[in-house]
């Protein structure tokens, strides 16, 4: 299956930008039609942001997400079967890398954080690129096994190391950063049992990772938030790397929320680029129940 997968994958890489984003759409409005779960968390999700301000603004924003969540998961052929050349060359600008340059000029460890926006996975690689050293990420292995060795190939022939999601990788991520190097963190996963504390998303008890804040406060920590805002009709992506606008303070609630409204503030920006059928609010196995408010 894995070979099938990778063949299947090369295939996809191997096409034009403006026609895998075609096919992106096409696959996302298929969804969109098909699967009544699939639309219906969408919706609920977006009614809940308060983004929309109308029934309509909100069913065409549900529509237009359905088709960049198609895109976005073309998009991942090119992550994981692509050269950083190539991944390079469809980054039509980057904004803020300055910020990247002041840290390493600095000797800091690097955080870079950026939740289900945009390409993530191909502004991560191009980030990765960029850097003088490796970048370790921590990763959840994918539901379907058989994906697993061909996304840590693409990560790593762009110069990504892998952390288990476990206490072992957070070491690995906790050695990285204290080595001045850099690591990357998806902050609207919704993280394990004992590892989160419910704090307000878009208004609504939403269980939030302690890891990011944990890591942030380490010694001589810069914490960069970045989107791969992806342009209309396969133009390529423009990367936009932004300072924290709030340090965490040391308080797991506090942070957490202060950790959320960063993901908010850049989800304000590219709504219709955001992973809106993510289930965001599921309460994890073993989770104390979510506060009537928050």
């Amino acid at each position: 299956m894995t070979r099938l997968a990778r063949v299947v994958l090369q295939a996809l890489a191997a096409l034009p930008l403006p026609l895998l984003h075609w096919l992106g759409s096409l696959m996302g409005g298929t969804m969109y039609w098909l699967s009544p779960k699939f639309r219906a968390l969408m919706r609920a999700n977006i009614a809940n942001s308060k983004i929309a301000g109308s029934y309509q603004v909100s069913e065409r924003l549900v529509k237009q997400s359905a088709a960049e969540t198609g895109k976005g998961a073309l998009e991942l052929a090119i992550a994981w079967c692509r050269p950083p050349a190539y991944i390079d060359s469809l980054i039509k600008d980057c904004r803020g890398w300055e910020h990247v340059e002041a840290a390493l000029a600095a000797g800091q460890g690097l955080i870079f954080v950026t939740p289900h926006l945009g390409s993530y996975d191909i502004a991560g690689r191009y980030i990765c690129s960029r850097l003088p050293f490796p970048l370790t990420a921590m990763y959840r292995p994918p539901k379907q096994a058989w994906l697993e060795p061909i996304m840590n190939d693409g990560r790593q022939q762009g110069g990504t190391r892998t952390a288990p999601a476990t206490p072992a990788g957070v070491r690995l991520l906790m050695k990285a950063l204290k080595s001045g190097e850099a690591t990357i963190i998806l902050p609207d996963q919704v993280p394990g049992s004992g590892e989160g504390v419910w704090a307000p998303f878009f208004g609504k008890p939403a269980f939030t990772m302690s890891l990011l804040p944990r890591l942030a406060q380490m010694d001589n920590i810069a914490v960069l938030w970045f989107t791969g805002e992806r342009l209309p009709r396969g133009q390529g992506f423009v990367v936009h790397i932004t300072p924290q606008s709030q340090p965490f303070c040391g308080q797991r609630e506090q942070d957490a929320a202060i950790l959320n409204a960063e993901v908010q503030h850049l989800i304000a920006r590219f709504p219709s680029q955001y992973l809106w059928s993510y289930n965001r609010y599921k309460r994890p196995a073993g989770a104390p129940p979510a506060p009537e408010s928050v």
